[in-house]
């Protein structure tokens, strides 16, 4: 519990302060005073000033961050005092102050994957399972141990990959191309033809319903014990189970369940030894609960492939990957007001601290695609056009600039009221989704 609390604030601090950092750059590269720039709220536990008058605090409550402008000049103010204050700049510079807060989270978001890239992935390469009968996969002509190198015509190297390729089609339906290699090496391109599905936070896997599945993860032979029915029956580390008994290609739990229920019986053993197929005969051994043992230590084998980038494409894949995720999140919104996608996709707090807390304990870089995710969010979120937010101050200047004028004062008070309404929905949505996972 510890660590996913801390896990999901390191998050939200890094997260927020990018952010806010962002409108304080471009604010005080365009004049305006910055009184005070605090990491978190509440108390101020720590501060010091720098040589602009800026006050840098660290305040009690890690739960965000801002940044204190001078909006209106003090009393009596100079004409310098005056220039500083953020509502006697131009328009283009008020834009651009606000607009700086979601750009350095999509930024970040960039850097991140750019950094991923670099440092290099070790994923399940693209090859698929069986493939159920009357699927859309089946009716396209997708076979057991067919590897996917493409989708619409992007190259994919991993399962990941795949993935990410086949979820816009997945949610929206449509005919999509798909580059396979079998596994006689051929390649070829298969068309398939998705029916439109609805994304749930807990619902069935949409991959898996059209037929595509992740190719299930081998047994392979760690260690073999001395004087075993195993090493009686010829089996040797680094044996790939093929076969045992009527079992194809099983996984370590069927592979035991087999063992065990066989004590006393011989089973036929298919093994993949130097890529030469051998057969073997093993008799397990019946312990003092009459559960068979063959004496072997057996693993997981799942194909796996290092995917990783160059400097270049690796800058190059972090702005796509970034501007996938934001268009397909701004399309996600889309369909939930339109009710094509369901409103249990949004996560509070708690979903997203047990995402930091899960992603942090994998490893660094699913904690860091996590974060980029999450920056991406945080960046559309503020840039929708909304009143409270970031978006919502841009709006105003849109009608500024058409009008010639600020809005009214009227509108501004009901588009704020609107803000607020829309918000706390918002949050009611998300704080309920969250309790039902909790409960659920």
């Amino acid at each position: 519990m510890l660590f996913t609390v801390l896990a999901f604030l390191v998050a939200l601090g890094v997260l927020v302060t990018f952010h806010e950092l962002g409108h304080y750059w471009v604010a005080r590269r365009c004049g305006v005073r910055v009184e005070r720039f605090s990491i978190g709220f509440g108390k101020v536990l720590y501060r010091r000033f720098d040589r602009n008058g800026t006050e840098w605090a660290v305040s009690a409550l890690p739960l965000g961050g801002y940044v204190a402008m001078q909006n209106d000049p003090p009393a009596h103010a100079t004409q310098a005092q005056i220039n500083e204050s953020f509502n006697h700049k131009p328009l283009r510079q008020r834009a651009a102050i606000v607009l700086a807060g979601p750009l350095a989270n999509l930024i970040l978001a960039v850097v991140i994957y750019a950094v991923v890239g670099l440092l290099g992935t070790q994923e399940p390469i693209a090859q698929i399972g069986p493939v159920p009968a009357g699927t859309p996969a089946a009716q396209a002509g997708f076979q057991a141990g067919d590897r996917l190198v493409s989708v619409d015509g992007k190259p994919v190297d991993s399962w990941l990959q795949a993935r990410w390729a086949f979820m816009d089609a997945l949610s929206s339906g449509g005919e999509l191309e798909v580059g396979v290699k079998d596994q006689l090496g051929r390649e070829q391109n298969r068309y398939l033809t998705l029916p439109a599905g609805e994304i749930l936070p807990d619902g069935q896997d949409l991959m898996a319903q059209a037929g595509l599945v992740l190719r299930p993860a081998r047994s392979i032979v760690q260690e073999v014990f001395k004087e075993s029915a195993a090493e009686q029956g010829g089996l040797k580390e680094g044996d790939v189970i093929v076969r045992l008994g009527d079992l194809a290609e099983p996984g370590i739990t069927p592979f035991v369940q087999k063992v065990q229920q066989s004590a006393g019986q011989t089973l036929e053993l298919d093994v993949l030894r130097a890529g030469e197929l051998e057969r073997l005969l093993v008799t397990p051994a019946s312990d003092s609960q009459g559960l068979g043992r063959i004496g072997a230590q057996v693993a997981a084998d799942m194909p796996m492939t290092l995917v990783r980038y160059g400097p270049i494409e690796s800058v190059e894949r972090g702005f796509t990957r970034t501007a996938q995720t934001f268009w397909f999140s701004l399309k996600m919104i889309g369909r939930m007001i339109t009710g094509e996608v369901s409103v249990r996709n949004v996560s509070g707090p708690v979903t997203i601290a047990d995402y930091a807390g899960q992603t942090a304990r994998i490893g660094l870089i699913a904690y860091l695609n996590f974060l980029a995710l999450i920056s991406i969010s945080i960046g559309l979120l503020n840039l929708l056009p909304v009143p409270m937010l970031d978006g919502g101050h841009l709006l105003y200047y849109a009608i500024e600039a058409v009008r010639g004028k600020p809005a009214s004062e009227r509108m501004m008070l009901l588009g704020q009221r609107l803000g607020l309404a829309l918000l706390a929905v918002l949050m009611s949505i998300a704080f309920f989704n969250d309790i039902t996972r909790l409960f659920s």
